[in-house]
C-alpha cells in the first residue's frame, strides 16, 4: 500500500518521489510505504493553508463547529478500519484500539466543536472612563507533530483545537505509525472538508518535521515526543518566537501507602504499568510501596504480572502487544541489562518473546519487573519507555518524596492512600503537573494537561488548548470622564 500526502484537498506524492517502509510490529514485515518528505513539500502544504486560512479564519465558530463534528462522524463511521489500523499500525491490541485510542479521537473533535462555541473573552470596565475588552484570534499556519504511542488519539488531541479555534494546520505524525493519519485525510476527501484547512504530511522528523517548525510562515508548533527532540524544536522554534507546545518525556513515580485499597491498587498498578507495552507517556514506571506491604505487593504484583502474555494483536483476549520498533525493542532491553549492570534483579520477564504463528518475528517484549536498584540509578532515571517497571520500599513521606521528584522529569504521579490529609501533603509537594489519587488515566477533557522540568512547556486539553492556539488582543474604548 502506497500513503500519500495530504494537501489542499488532495492526494499527492512527495516532490522528489520517495518513499520509507511502514513496518507492522507484530511480524515485523513491511506492508506499506509513506512519503519521505522534505521542505518541498511543506512549503506547498503552506501555500495551501495560507490560502486557505483568509476564509477559515472568519468563517465563524459554528460552521467550524459542524465541520469538527462531521470529521468525527466520519471517523466513527469508519470504526472498525480505524480501530484495524491502529492495531495493526502500532503494535497495540486491537481490543485496546477499539476501547481507547479511537474513541478518545472521536471525543477529542466532538469536544472542540463544541468548547469552540463556549470560548470567550475578557471585558475590564474602568468606572467613568473606559471600557476594554479581549479579542481571542487565530494565529495563522500551525504546526502539528504527533508520536507514536498513540497515533490517532493524539494527533486529533492537537488537530481539533487548532483547527476550532481558526487555524490552519500542518500535520505530521509520526513515521513509524502513519496510517490513521492516513485514513483521516480519506475521510476529510470522503466529506469534502475545506481544502487546504488541514494538510497531512507525512515523513522523518529530521526532514519534514524540520522543514515544518523551521518554516517562517508557521506561527506555532505543538509537539508530543521525546525531550531530546522537544529540545531541538525549541531551538529552532524559540529564537524566531514561535508559539511552543511541548509535551514531552515522563519517568513517573506510582506511590503506594499501607493504608490504600489494596486489591483496586493492584488492578490498577498493573494496568498504570503495562497499558499499550508501557509505552504511555502516563504509564508509572517507577513504583514505590511502603515497607509494611512491600513483600505483599511484590508477591501479588508479580504472579498478576506473569498472567500478561505478549500474544496477536488481532486476537480479541490479548492484553501485551508488540513494542512499536525493532529499534525500540532493542532500546528497552538494552535497559534491562543496564538494570542489572546496576545490580537490579528481575523478577519476571526481561527478555524478548516470541509468539507462535504469524507473530514469530515480532517485535514483543515480556513484561518486566526489577528490585533492588537505587532510586537514583541510571534505570530509575532515565525514560525507558516499555513494559519495564522497576519497584523499591520506602518508610516515610519524605524519603519517597525525594525519590520522586529525584528525575529530570515531572509529568505526572500515582498516589495510592486513603488518609486525606496525606494525600493533599504529597499533591501539593510532588513535582509533576497530573497527580492521580486512588486512580490512574482518569481524563477530563477540560482540565489542562502537561508537565514541569524536561517533561515539557505549556498545556493542553480544554480552554488551555484553544488559548494557546490564539493571540489575545486588546481593545480599550475611552469614552471621557
Amino acid at each position: 500500500m502506497l500513503i500519500q500526502n495530504y494537501i489542499n484537498g488532495a492526494f499527492v506524492a512527495p516532490v522528489r518521489g520517495m518513499y520509507i517502509d511502514n513496518f507492522e510490529p507484530a511480524t515485523g514485515e513491511v506492508y506499506s510505504q509513506i512519503p519521505d518528505s522534505d521542505e518541498e513539500d511543506v512549503a506547498l502544504a503552506v501555500e495551501a493553508a495560507e490560502t486557505a486560512f483568509a476564509e477559515w479564519s472568519v468563517c465563524g465558530a459554528e460552521t467550524r463547529s459542524l465541520w469538527l463534528e462531521k470529521l468525527a462522524e466520519g471517523i466513527r463511521k469508519h470504526f472498525d478500519m480505524f480501530a484495524e489500523a491502529e492495531s495493526k499500525d502500532n503494535g497495540k491490541p486491537i481490543s485496546l484500539a477499539q476501547r481507547v485510542d479511537i474513541p478518545r479521537a472521536i471525543s477529542n473533535f466532538e469536544f472542540y466543536a463544541k468548547a469552540i462555541t463556549q470560548f470567550s473573552s475578557n471585558a475590564h470596565y474602568m468606572e467613568n472612563k473606559a471600557i476594554n475588552y479581549t479579542l481571542r484570534q487565530p494565529l495563522g499556519i500551525v504546526g502539528c507533530i504527533s508520536p507514536w504511542n498513540l497515533p490517532l488519539y493524539l494527533f486529533s488531541w492537537k488537530i481539533a483545537p487548532a483547527l476550532a479555534a481558526g487555524n490552519t494546520v500542518i500535520a505530521k505524525p509520526s513515521e513509524i505509525t502513519p496510517m490513521t493519519a492516513y485514513l483521516l485525510s480519506k475521510v476529510c476527501d470522503e466529506i469534502s472538508f475545506p481544502k487546504g484547512v488541514l494538510n497531512i504530511v507525512h515523513g522523518l522528523g529530521t526532514n519534514a518535521g524540520q522543514a515544518i517548525v523551521a518554516h517562517p510562515k508557521v506561527k506555532a508548533i505543538s509537539f508530543t515526543g521525546g525531550t531530546s527532540t522537544g529540545e531541538k524544536i525549541a531551538s529552532i522554534a524559540a529564537p524566531v518566537f514561535k508559539k511552543l507546545s511541548l509535551e514531552l518525556g515522563g519517568k513517573n513515580p506510582n506511590i503506594i501507602f499501607a493504608d490504600c485499597d489494596y486489591e483496586k491498587m493492584l488492578q490498577t498498578t498493573v494496568q498504570s504499568s503495562f497499558a499499550n507495552q508501557g509505552q504511555i507517556c502516563l504509564c508509572g514506571s517507577r513504583i514505590f510501596v511502603e515497607r509494611p506491604i512491600y513483600e505483599k505487593f511484590k508477591k501479588d504484583f508479580v504472579e498478576r504480572v506473569k498472567q500478561l502474555i505478549p500474544a496477536d494483536p488481532n486476537k480479541k483476549e490479548t492484553k501485551i502487544g508488540a513494542v512499536v520498533s525493532a529499534s525500540h525493542m532493542e532500546k528497552v532491553l538494552s535497559y534491562v541489562e543496564l538494570a542489572k549492570e546496576e545490580g537490579g534483579v528481575v523478577l519476571v520477564g526481561g527478555y524478548r518473546y516470541n509468539p507462535e504463528g504469524r507473530c514469530a518475528n515480532g517485535w514483543f517484549i515480556a513484561p518486566t519487573v526489577i528490585e533492588g536498584l537505587s532510586a537514583f540509578c541510571r534505570t530509575n532515571q532515565e525514560e525507558i519507555f516499555g513494559p519495564v517497571v522497576t519497584i523499591m520500599p520506602f518508610d516515610t513521606e519524605e524519603e519517597v518524596l525525594s525519590y520522586a521528584n529525584s528525575t529530570k522529569y515531572g509529568l505526572a504521579a500515582i498516589l495510592w492512600t486513603n488518609h486525606l490529609a496525606r494525600s493533599q501533603r504529597m499533591a501539593q509537594h510532588l513535582h509533576c503537573g497530573i497527580i492521580w489519587v486512588n486512580c490512574w488515566l482518569i481524563r477530563d477533557l477540560r482540565t489542562p494537561f502537561g508537565g514541569v522540568k524536561s517533561s515539557g512547556v505549556g498545556r493542553e486539553g480544554g480552554f488551555d488548548a484553544l488559548e494557546f492556539f490564539t493571540e489575545p488582543k486588546n481593545v480599550c474604548i475611552y469614552y471621557g470622564e
